[in-house]
């Protein structure tokens, strides 16, 4: 976007969004941010940095299923680590390109979630090999909802008008 597109979408949003739309947007953003960067930061922290491989008791659980022998239970250990950790670096990225500002779109964020929702399917795919019934359904209710957190991400702005909240209800 050119800067003086840029310009007139920032002043288009500050002139329209009011205190109520801008706190209930940075709230919403600052938990996300929270919530998704640091589940990840640790549990990717976890696999990749505070031990080599996967513990025992994670090896003997999978014991005699295909992952023991395809990838193996350390290399999915690490991958999933990978994973983690990647989601946790894309938080931190859209931070660093600002993308919490209301005229900011929001790719690295998006992608972030989107990267979670997958995680969280191929650790539901471990569960499912071993028969952890509750696991798996956790982690398709996490899915899930982040699947709704990027759909709030993709209703306020600037994907929807500044006034996403204090404008509902008006005529258009």
């Amino acid at each position: 976007m050119a800067a003086g597109e840029q310009d007139k979408v920032t002043a288009r949003l500050a002139a329209r969004m009011r205190w109520e739309d801008g706190v209930a947007y940075g709230l919403a953003l600052a938990g996300i941010y929270l919530l998704v960067g640091v589940l990840f930061f640790y549990a990717g922290k976890e696999k990749l940095f505070d031990g080599l491989g996967a513990p025992p008791p994670i090896a003997k659980q999978f014991e005699g299923t295909f992952l023991a022998t395809i990838p193996g239970v350390d290399a999915a250990w690490t991958i999933l680590g990978c994973l983690e950790f990647l989601i946790f670096l894309s938080m931190v990225a859209s931070l660093v390109r600002l993308e919490f500002l209301p005229d900011r779109r929001k790719p690295l964020l998006l992608c972030g979630l989107a990267l979670a929702i997958f995680t969280f399917s191929i650790l539901g795919i471990g569960q499912n090999v071993v028969g952890e019934n509750e696991g798996v359904a956790e982690l398709f209710l996490y899915a899930g909802a982040t699947g709704v957190l990027m759909g709030l991400v993709l209703a306020m702005p600037p994907y929807r008008a500044a006034n996403w909240i204090s404008g509902r209800g008006e005529a258009r």
